[in-house]
């Protein structure tokens, strides 16, 4: 899930900043949401301290209530949030220098009186990016306890029988999880693909697939063939496309 933030006090401007994020996101099939604040108030805070997934902000930098930079710097410095992309779009052109060298790890600033669609554009697509290669996690609590799973280290999800658990095989070794087998895959990217009721898989951890057996190899040497009959081409297809 990709979180676009959007604080723009000029209603008409923000409207337009909502349709260039709607339009560049019709290229991409991943689910997302756009947030608006007219202003950063509480109700901003309240979601900027919120995880909630990858997050990409356009602030405004000159606002009734205070700055873009000061928002920034509370998302970075108070919230810790420091993957966060951060995008400065205002027509203050006089804060530019002040906002690029707060050491804030700002993307761009973007003049609202100059080209501000096509910088948009440029921007998020460069957002999309750090999402693209981040090393993005599962994150869980189990038994009162907080833990994290980075995604590439995943080979195997299997549901455990007569219960609401997972056991998540990794390359260093295994883990429990809560929940169905439906709720884990919603936490995951599309390298993963449900082979069977009872199976997820990592598409990049398969050394082979024999379809005439129904044997899937992993990288790390486990088998399985726990492959349902209507997944088995859409698993064919991938081994293909990697090879």
């Amino acid at each position: 899930m990709v979180n676009f933030v959007v604080c723009e006090d000029e209603k008409d401007l923000r409207k337009i900043e909502v349709a260039e994020i709607t339009k560049f996101m019709m290229n991409y099939d991943i689910d997302y949401k756009i947030h608006e604040f007219s202003d950063y108030n509480q109700k901003f805070e309240d979601y900027a301290k919120k995880d909630d997934g990858f997050k990409i902000y356009l602030l405004d930098i000159v606002t009734n209530k205070t700055s873009g930079i000061n928002a920034a710097r509370k998302i970075r410095e108070e919230y810790e949030d420091w993957v966060s992309v951060i995008i400065m779009v205002t027509s203050h052109s006089e804060f530019k220098y002040e906002a690029l060298s707060s050491r804030l790890y700002l993307l761009d600033f973007i003049n609202k009186l100059n080209n501000m669609e096509n910088k948009i554009k440029e921007d998020l697509n460069i957002a999309m990016k750090h999402y693209d290669n981040r090393q993005k996690q599962i994150k869980y609590m189990y038994n009162r306890n907080f833990y994290n799973i980075e995604l590439r280290e995943i080979i195997s999800i299997e549901k455990e029988q007569d219960s609401k658990r997972c056991l998540v095989t990794t390359k260093y070794g295994q883990q429990v999880i809560p929940g169905t087998l439906n709720d884990v895959y919603k936490m995951l990217d599309d390298r993963f693909l449900k082979v069977h009721k009872s199976l997820i898989i990592n598409k990049d951890e398969i050394r082979e697939y024999e379809p005439s057996t129904n044997k899937l190899t992993f990288k790390n040497g486990d088998t399985t063939y726990l492959i349902s009959r209507n997944k088995k081409k859409e698993l064919m297809s991938c081994v293909r496309n990697d090879s």
